[in-house]
């Protein structure tokens, strides 16, 4: 089923991405973060449908159903390096942005800043060539918010 996006969105000259099809990838990257641990709990999945649902102005079943298409973009979808890569060069930057900021709302929602989880993000940051003042920035409004 997602073969052909995958296929469009690693090919060397990647065309950007329709919104829809941006929300679906970038989903797919929170998801791909929430299951780094090696643990996806109904907590992690809520967090996620929260987010898209803020993000993307979708009800609670348009983002449970986002989400449900990402899970399953994100088991096909290459290595995490490629696949950030990917979104990189299709997704423009302020989206990228949004994104880290979603990120930074899935590491920080226990209240326990994690060394694993500050390295697993500088690590998506820069793939997503998003620099590392933008990004602490990005987690400083997070932290503001709490």
């Amino acid at each position: 089923m997602f073969s052909d996006f995958i296929n469009r969105l690693t090919h060397p000259a990647p065309a950007p991405l329709q919104d829809a099809d941006a929300r679906l990838a970038l989903t797919a990257l929170l998801v791909r973060v929430a299951r780094s641990d090696g643990s996806y709990d109904q907590e992690e999945r809520e967090r996620i449908d929260r987010i898209a649902a803020t993000r993307y102005d979708l009800s609670a079943s348009g983002a449970a159903d986002l989400r449900a298409q990402a899970e399953e973009l994100e088991s096909q979808a290459p290595d995490t390096v490629r696949f950030t890569r990917a979104i990189k060069d299709a997704v423009a930057y302020d989206h990228r942005i949004a994104v880290i900021e979603a990120l930074w709302e899935v590491a920080l929602a226990d209240g326990v800043r994690e060394a694993e989880e500050d390295s697993l993000l500088r690590l998506v940051a820069s793939l997503l060539g998003i620099s590392d003042v933008d990004s602490a920035m990005a987690r400083q409004r997070i932290e503001a918010k709490k």
